[in-house]
Parts: structure tokens; C-alpha cells; sequence
């Protein structure tokens, strides 16, 4: 949740990638994430030499193959640079299969980036986050605290939400939604890849704190989910906010 290591982080991957990068857009779960890329990168190092022998597609429709089967089958699928791995794939998504669609939209995209770096011969840099994003934006959860208010006001609510608008448009950022509970407000938002976060939010916050002061200037920021209530309060707890 250290938003100046997030922004680092995503800089220097920008570096590495000449510009050139692919943004998962759905929202999945990291841990999960984890485990797809786990197994894909130990079906690389298993590969032989029957790349072109694809596995057979109608297995991830058996209802006599288990789950993890048929996650080995995609995972399998994703390393192959071929378009007919990437087809298959995308075939299985249209099929509305909800318990693997999560997995299944994690091979299109390591297919896609398989395709792209073998056809382009360059190297694509694949960018993940528990919260997805759009187009060159990530999105993140962020929550701000009231300056010792318990309640916010319906006049406070309103300028939070036109100061933090217009703020993230002079950034090319958009605000998605902005939730209001005890004296902490939340808002989900995409903020551009190659901006500063701390900037976005940071001017938002002076903006809406021209009009009283009553908003902390410490806040909390993560691209990883959506926090629920005990999780905000326990952060600010523990950060003594």
C-alpha cells in the first residue's frame, strides 16, 4: 500500500519496456494470479518439442475432467505460439464456464503476449494488478480520512466529489465511484500509468481542502482489492491517523 513504491515500480517496468506494455483489465484475485503464472512458468520449463500437438480442446468441456485439469490444459495453451492455442482459449471464455472464466481470461492474455512477442519479435511486458484497469490506466482503491469530524456533511460530500472530478481530469485520471461511511470516504479510480499517484490524490485533497481543511492529508492507496470497513480501520489504527 506505500504508493511511492507502486509508482516506482511501475516506472522502472515502463523502462524495461521501451513504452510498450498490456494491461489485464479485469479485476483477479492476486492470489490467484499467482497461481497461473506459477504453473505456467513450470509447464515452460517442462516443454519438449510437441509444441504444435495441442492439447485436446474437448476436454475443457468433460464434465468427467476436474478443474485442475482443465486450469493445466489452458495454462498449457497460453505458453503456445500459435493462433490456434489463442482461439481455443477464447472459444472456452465464450462458453460462460464462471468457475475457470477468471483463469481462462489470464491465458488469453499470457496467449496474446506469447503471440505478440514471438510474431513481433520483441519482448511484451504483461501488467497485473488485483484491481485491473483500461487502456494505459490502472485502477486503485483509495480512502481518505475527515479532520476530526465523525460525520461527513451532505455539503462536504458534494464538493468531495466535484474537487476529486475535476482534479483527476487535469491528471487524464477518471473517478469511477466515490463512497461515503463514518468519517472516511473511498474512491475507486484509474489514474494513468505514467503519473504520479501521489500527485493525483494529493491534489485533489488540497483542492477540496480549500473549502474548510477537513480532510486528512494522509491517506490510504492500494491496487491489490477493495478493502472492506475493518480493513480501513484497522490501517489507519495502526498508522496512528
Amino acid at each position: 500500500m506505500d504508493q511511492d513504491n507502486i509508482y516506482n515500480q511501475l516506472k522502472k517496468m515502463l523502462a524495461s519496456a521501451g513504452g510498450k506494455y498490456n494491461i489485464l483489465e479485469e479485476q483477479i484475485d492476486l492470489e490467484l494470479q499467482v497461481e497461473f503464472f506459477e504453473l505456467v512458468n513450470k509447464l515452460m520449463k517442462e516443454k519438449d518439442n510437441t509444441e504444435y500437438d495441442l492439447p485436446d480442446e474437448e476436454k475443457l468441456y468433460h464434465s468427467d475432467i476436474d478443474g485442475e485439469e482443465k486450469k493445466r490444459i489452458l495454462a498449457k495453451l497460453s505458453n503456445y505460439k500459435n493462433p490456434e492455442a489463442y482461439r481455443i482459449i477464447e472459444r472456452f471464455i465464450d462458453s460462460n464456464n464462471k468457475t475457470l472464466n477468471s483463469w481462462a481470461i489470464l491465458a488469453l492474455q499470457h496467449s496474446r503476449i506469447s503471440l505478440e512477442t514471438h510474431l513481433l519479435d520483441e519482448q511484451q511486458v504483461f501488467i497485473s494488478t488485483g484491481l485491473g484497469g483500461r487502456e494505459e490506466k490502472l485502477r486503485y482503491f483509495i480512502v481518505c480520512k475527515l479532520q476530526n469530524v465523525m460525520e461527513i456533511s451532505v455539503a462536504q460530500k458534494k464538493l468531495v466529489q466535484t474537487e476529486f472530478e475535476v482534479s483527476f481530469k487535469a491528471y487524464d485520471s477518471v473517478v469511477e465511484k466515490i463512497s461515503f461511511f463514518d468519517n472516511y470516504f473511498s474512491v475507486l479510480g484509474l489514474i494513468p500509468i505514467d503519473k504520479s499517484i501521489n500527485n493525483v490524490i494529493e491534489s485533489a485533497i488540497k483542492e477540496a481542502n480549500n473549502y474548510g481543511g477537513f480532510i486528512n492529508e494522509k491517506f490510504l492507496v492500494t491496487n491489490v482489492k477493495i478493502l472492506d470497513s475493518e480493513e480501513i480501520k484497522t490501517y489507519f489504527k495502526k498508522k496512528k491517523i
